[in-house]
């Protein structure tokens, strides 16, 4: 059963940066597997963030391209969101996600229904 944990939230002042990371384990490793950063910003959905898709393509919403690097450490099996130029809009509990295989396009790469494996999130506030 893959496992996800994230880590790294925390309060940031306006401005400033913060780097999530989430723990994989469980991987079948004849499998490979799309990850993803989700966010739930209070009172909206769940909204995608970056995907890393199985072969190795990044992803970015459009709300954050230029602001976020999504990137993956194979041998520590961790996924990593960096994000600079933080707002209070960006406040929100950001969630680490996992399917098998590739994701294929922009719109399911950043759709939580095309994935299986679901980390308990990090929460992250920006004040102003």
């Amino acid at each position: 059963q893959v496992q996800l944990v994230e880590s790294g939230g925390g309060s940031v002042q306006a401005g400033g940066s913060v780097r999530l990371s989430c723990a994989a384990s469980g991987y079948d490793y004849n499998i490979y597997y799309s990850m993803a950063w989700f966010r739930r910003i209070p009172g909206k959905e769940r909204e995608g963030v970056a995907a890393f898709e199985s072969n190795g393509n990044t992803l970015y919403a459009d709300s954050v391209k230029g602001r976020v690097f999504i990137s993956k450490d194979n041998a520590k099996n961790t996924l990593n969101l960096e994000m600079n130029s933080l707002q209070p809009e960006d406040t929100a509990m950001y969630y680490c996600a996992a399917r098998q295989g590739r994701c294929w396009t922009e719109h399911l790469c950043l759709d939580q229904s095309a994935y299986k494996y679901w980390g308990q999130g990090t929460q992250v506030t920006v004040s102003s």
